[in-house]
């Protein structure tokens, strides 16, 4: 076995020094065997691409912005949002925002009509014979009063609905009456608290088509009218078939329509003031900060404007030009970008003399271009956040100077319409319901926005690209 190392050992040797002697041979190119290799494709677009990498700046902020719930919970909500104010004016049986609706048979104004999705509140089938309290044109008034109840009549209250309580008497008698006229008793039982009128209806009156009822013959002047029902018809609890589901407001307008209407003109001044101040704020901000020799000069110009109150500014021009939508525009964006241009003029001053920029400005980097490629790429994740911002604050704006009387014309519905008639009758509880709708949705929009801004700004935050 020793014999056989031996031997092993002698030959790695003999090559070892075999391979020392010939290292500084050169080797004829032509003696070597080309089965040794394998030619390899060349591809030209492929040797240019390992050249770089393939991070993509906007589509990792994209990836980040879309992996996380919140932002597609409210990307959503804003889209459909959006879109809906521009769809619901295309849906069936919708209603002109600036229509006023009145009762078919009196022509007065449907008032502080209440929300409901339908009025109807009970039916009568084909045959049925009913009794009317009154006999109009198109309308007519149901007797649904079933009998009188006396105070401190016992009752049970089975349901409630809105102001009325569905009872049932001693009797075994059962109908509405109004919530007020019940008191409940600490065992449970109820009694009534002053007289009233056990009816069929939990509204106060019922009305019924003319055109679906057949008046029976009466004596004339008689305070209950007999009348059969040609077919099955509904009882609604006003005179008409209209459904008003955000109520009406002090005119007789729709606010269902009013609302939406409104949503997409408060939207479109938003985004178009916030559009406009971002831009402008950002051009000036980043001329501001990376001229040095413009620097006295913005600076200068920035205090007068900064001085001048923004409010009074806005309500002096207001009050001059005729209000309209592009003066609210024009108002808005007049100081409006001075804060965007502040903010990005300080950044570039921070970030303006570093390494890379100045090796760009030695190698003849245009200005223009220094600032596009070089500088504002590191603001894009707080710019994306005060523009996002300024959207609802422009919103604000607007229901501020409808609220002191310079807003738009009330014949174009806004939010800050809405909200500023809904605060004129607050004070009444039957009514509040025409400040919560537009109030709920203003604080939607800037709930969104403001989560929406927050989002982006940090997914594009580089850090947080994996």
């Amino acid at each position: 076995m020793s014999r056989l190392f031996d031997r092993k050992a002698e030959k790695i040797g003999e090559g070892i020094r075999e391979s020392l002697d010939n290292r500084f041979a050169e080797v004829d190119p032509a003696a070597v065997d080309d089965s040794l290799f394998t030619p390899a494709a060349f591809d030209e677009s492929a040797s240019e691409r390992a050249g770089y990498s393939n991070y993509s700046y906007w589509r990792s902020t994209f990836r980040v912005f879309l992996s996380r719930p919140v932002s597609i919970f409210f990307l959503a909500l804003l889209t459909l949002m959006l879109l809906f104010t521009y769809v619901q004016p295309l849906l069936p049986q919708q209603k002109a925002p600036t229509r006023i609706h009145n009762y078919d048979d009196t022509s007065k104004q449907i008032r502080n009509q209440k929300p409901y999705l339908s009025n109807v509140v009970g039916s009568v089938k084909a045959g049925e014979e009913i009794t009317l309290s009154a006999e109009g044109k198109t309308w007519a008034t149901v007797a649904g009063s079933l009998r009188s109840l006396k105070r401190n009549e016992p009752v049970t209250v089975l349901r409630e609905e809105g102001g009325s309580s569905f009872v049932r008497t001693a009797e075994g008698e059962e109908g509405w009456v109004q919530s007020g006229y019940v008191r409940m008793k600490e065992d449970g039982s109820a009694r009534i608290f002053m007289p009233t009128t056990l009816s069929r209806f939990a509204a106060a009156e019922a009305y019924v088509a003319t055109k679906d009822i057949q008046v029976l013959p009466h004596p004339e002047g008689a305070k209950e009218i007999p009348a059969v029902a040609l077919r099955d018809t509904p009882l609604r609890s006003s005179r008409t078939e209209l459904a008003f589901w955000f109520g009406t407001n002090s005119i007789g307008q729709d606010l269902w329509s009013r609302i939406w209407s409104g949503t997409r003109t408060s939207l479109l001044i938003g985004v178009t003031v916030g559009a406009i101040c971002s831009l402008i704020g950002i051009v000036m901000g980043a001329i501001w900060g990376y001229v040095r020799k413009l620097d006295r000069l913005f600076t200068e110009m920035y205090n007068v404007l900064e001085n001048i109150p923004s409010t009074v500014l806005r309500i002096l021009i207001t009050y001059i030009l005729r209000p309209s939508l592009f003066t609210i525009i024009f108002v808005m964006c007049l100081t409006g970008w001075l804060g965007m241009a502040r903010f990005v003029r300080n950044q570039i001053v921070i970030i303006r003399d570093r390494e890379y920029n100045l090796a760009s400005r030695c190698l003849g980097t245009t200005t223009w271009r220094m600032i596009y490629r070089n500088l504002l790429p590191y603001l894009i994740s707080v710019i994306m956040l005060r523009t996002a911002l300024a959207i609802p604050d422009a919103i604000g704006t607007e229901v501020f100077l409808t609220y002191i009387g310079l807003g738009l014309p009330v014949s174009l519905p806004s939010l800050g319409n809405l909200i500023n008639e809904g605060r004129l009758v607050m004070t009444d509880p039957a009514l509040t319901y025409q400040i919560i709708f537009p109030a709920v949705i203003v604080s939607i929009i800037t709930v969104s926005f403001y989560a929406l801004g927050n989002a982006f700004s940090d997914a594009a935050d580089p850090r947080n690209h994996v």
